[in-house]
């Protein structure tokens, strides 16, 4: 009983936490004689480990619900061997690829095209509707050095042409990150060098000692801090003012590195949601349409088990919702086909354990014993037919690049919504499913 009563705790903990994660922003207002509240409750974000790990636990849409960015570039192939031209366009698209997913922007869709002899990269980011912002991110490169003034010039009256050229820049970088200022928590740009770079740096700093050291990012002076010591363990910092999205800016392009083909905009333009905002409703409308005919299916074939499975049914909602945010997932047309199937077979799951149970009763066993035969006979069924459905998704997904795998965006965004809530409906099924039952069923 004890382990039971655990179970349930835990199962409530769950709950609560995705009931958290889930809330959208909802502004409340009252002003009631002394009593005034303007608040907004929901809508809330995670950072952990100084903002290494953030996220706004927002429902992110893809590019036919939300619409975004549409983008295509003509890669310059002039110099470029005909055998290195395919290379030289995938490189290029992998670039971007790395630079659009530093960026944040989940689910894009990025692909490679040849007409005649032109080399193409088709770019779709969702939610992104600033088409120059967009390509800013992934058509260029930041460049940074280290310049120290020149002897007897002063800081205050100082040109860029009074700064020179250290040999320290962004060729010697290892890795660039967002870090945020311990005293006033403002975002920076924190750099690693590579073991050169990190002793020219060393010796940069002992030859500065005291004097200004300028940091130059594309040309422009971003600060000129003092040098205090000398630094030889291979980092440094960066801060200038910046915006938490100016600073995944910099960090984006440094890691990056050049592009190996110049491209030039073939194609750019923001794009409506494909749906619009009166069929989402409609489609959101008919889905709850079809729940609410589930749960009466559920509650009027199966009684207070079926009521149970439908607790259970809204508990596996609030869990997947949280996860989608958590990875997060961008929702598609596909991937809420992927969802819309997890949920039918989160129910079937539920059916088969059912049916199992009412077979025992039938052959004389009591309430107890019925539920735990049944719960245990169903599992293999219900384990094999999903542990196939995983498999498939994987394949789908292909997470490795298999080359003899063909797939896009919108066939992993159904794969992975698929795996999720098949992942999840096995748990909902068969751990808080059966702890609900022992907790409220009595027959």
């Amino acid at each position: 009983m004890n382990k039971h009563r655990a179970l349930g705790i835990f199962i409530l903990a769950i709950t609560v936490l995705t009931v958290f994660i889930d809330m959208p922003a909802m502004p409340i207002k009252l002003s009631k004689g002394p009593l005034k509240v303007d608040t907004t409750v929901g809508g809330y974000s995670i950072n952990f480990a100084n903002g290494k790990f953030y996220r706004d636990l927002k429902v992110r849409k893809g590019l036919d619900l939300a619409g975004g960015a549409h983008i295509v570039l003509q890669a310059d192939m002039g110099g470029i061997s005909s055998e290195d031209k395919n290379t030289a366009i995938e490189s290029a698209k992998k670039i971007i690829e790395r630079r659009v997913n530093l960026y944040g922007v989940s689910e894009p869709t990025i692909q490679t095209a040849k007409v005649g002899d032109s080399y193409r990269i088709i770019v779709e980011l969702p939610g992104v509707y600033n088409t120059q912002d967009a390509l800013e991110l992934i058509g260029t490169t930041a460049k940074l050095n280290f310049r120290e003034l020149a002897e007897g010039k002063d800081l205050q009256t100082a040109t860029v042409a009074d700064f020179l050229d250290t040999g320290l820049s962004g060729a010697d970088l290892k890795k660039a990150s967002v870090s945020f200022n311990s005293q006033n928590n403002e975002p920076e740009v924190a750099l690693e060098f590579t073991q050169s770079g990190a002793e020219k740096f060393g010796d940069i700093t002992k030859r500065n000692l005291q004097k200004p050291l300028a940091i130059f990012l594309d040309n422009y002076i971003l600060t000129a801090p003092t040098v205090q010591a000398v630094i030889t363990d291979g980092g440094a910092v960066i801060s200038g003012k910046f915006t938490l999205d100016e600073a995944k800016n910099y960090v984006i392009q440094l890691n990056a590195g050049a592009l190996p083909v110049s491209v030039s905009v073939l194609e750019q333009r923001s794009i409506g949601a494909t749906l619009g905002v009166e069929s989402v409703r409609r489609s959101l409308l008919a889905g709850f349409i079809g729940i609410f005919l589930v749960f009466l299916f559920m509650a009027g074939i199966y009684g207070k088990l079926g009521i149970i499975a439908n607790l259970a049914l809204i508990i596996y909602g609030l869990i997947t919702l949280a996860l989608y945010k958590l990875i997060p997932v961008v929702l598609t047309l596909p991937g809420l086909a992927g969802f819309i199937l997890s949920i039918g077979m989160a129910v079937d799951s539920n059916i088969l354990i059912f049916e199992r149970i009412k077979e025992e009763r039938r052959l004389g066993n009591p309430l107890g014993l019925s539920m735990e035969l049944g719960f245990g006979r169903a599992w293999d069924s219900i384990r094999d037919a999903n542990v196939s459905t995983l498999i498939t998704c994987f394949i789908l997904f292909n997470p490795f690049n298999w080359t003899f795998l063909v797939n896009s965006g919108p066939v992993r965004g159904f794969a992975l919504t698929l795996f999720l809530g098949v992942a999840i409906s096995l748990f909902t099924g068969i751990v808080v499913t059966r702890n609900l039952i022992r907790i409220f069923y009595k027959g």
